[in-house]
């Protein structure tokens, strides 16, 4: 874990163990308890194999896809799965994505049977490696997921163990909750000539009445709130509305980068992202641009890990 100290623009060179020594006993830590679908599956038409990327449901029975080679999949086509496992295409969308009816309605449970983990790609798996499914189903979770609906882990998470989180609440850290059901947002690349001009798409979030106490009292004390991730963030600048963080569901659409003004955030444990993403846009706007490049220079030299499976970055 690298440690970035903002105001002294000072890098250490740390331990995820050594998390508790960088909180104090009132700090509240929040994290994002959405659970990762196995959102991977193969379906056939006219018997050949197609990929798909179940990216979420848009209403009972009809899920939006992403699939490969979209070039096959036209309105009026039937994809099999499974024997009695079938989807009629009855809508084309943006590239890639698709409409999927399903005849049958349980489509997450169907899923739960062939799915496979939607891990990213720079991580290299072989169609039929089956052996490996259940390695990845449970590995590319945290321990604290719960409710279903992400296309990809909150990786700031994965770092945690129940017993690290047993640790920090010992220490008299205050650990709370949201959900936001990461999708393609957080992935989009920005593809706009100008920053200000890219448009994020929507995610949807919940923030519990019992969190958002726990937030705004810590607010009105001036006790730091800690964001597990960067999903996270986007959650409780979302819902901060005349300075209070709102309990309830929306969706969020928030693109953050540098000249942000982060209302709730004070403090964020992030993993090392992706070149020209929008999440190394967001950790520069909370960092500083200049900070986090350098932290990132740092990290090259010092042979960090990028990326989901990757190490962590606390910045204070």
């Amino acid at each position: 874990m690298m440690v970035v100290r903002r105001r002294e623009g000072e890098i250490i060179h740390s331990r995820f163990k050594d998390l508790p020594e960088y909180l104090g006993a009132g700090d509240v830590l929040v994290l994002n308890t959405t659970k990762v679908i196995p959102a991977k599956a193969w379906g056939k038409k006219d018997g050949k194999e197609i990929e798909f990327l179940f990216l979420k449901e848009r209403q009972t029975g009809i899920w939006e896809v992403l699939c490969r080679p979209a070039r096959r999949v036209h309105p009026g086509d039937t994809i099999t799965f499974l024997p009695g496992f079938e989807a009629q295409v009855v809508g084309i969308e943006t590239r890639g994505k698709r409409l999927l009816d399903f005849s049958s309605r349980d489509v997450l449970t169907e899923l739960q049977r062939i799915g496979y983990a939607p891990l990213p790609p720079y991580i290299k798996r072989r169609r039929g490696e089956s052996n490996l499914r259940k390695f990845d189903l449970e590995r590319y979770q945290t321990v604290f997921a719960r409710k279903e609906g992400a296309i990809a882990a909150p990786t700031a998470g994965l770092h945690f163990t129940s017993q690290s989180l047993k640790g920090l609440r010992a220490k008299g850290i205050q650990v709370c909750t949201i959900n936001l059901e990461v999708g393609l947002a957080t992935f989009q690349p920005v593809q706009a000539e100008r920053v200000q001009d890219h448009r994020m798409l929507e995610e949807s979030y919940a923030i519990s009445l019992q969190t958002a106490k726990t937030i705004n009292r810590a607010k009105k004390e001036a006790r730091p709130v800690v964001a597990v991730g960067t999903t996270v963030v986007r959650t409780l600048e979302s819902a901060c509305q005349d300075g209070r963080v709102r309990d309830g569901g929306s969706s969020t659409d928030l693109f953050i980068f540098p000249g942000f003004r982060f209302r709730v955030v004070d403090r964020l444990l992030t993993n090392f992202h992706l070149p020209k993403s929008t999440l190394l846009m967001l950790v520069s706007a909370f960092g500083g641009r200049e900070l986090i490049l350098k932290a990132y220079a740092e990290a090259v030299r010092e042979k960090y890990r990028f990326y989901s499976y990757g190490d962590c970055m606390l910045i204070l």
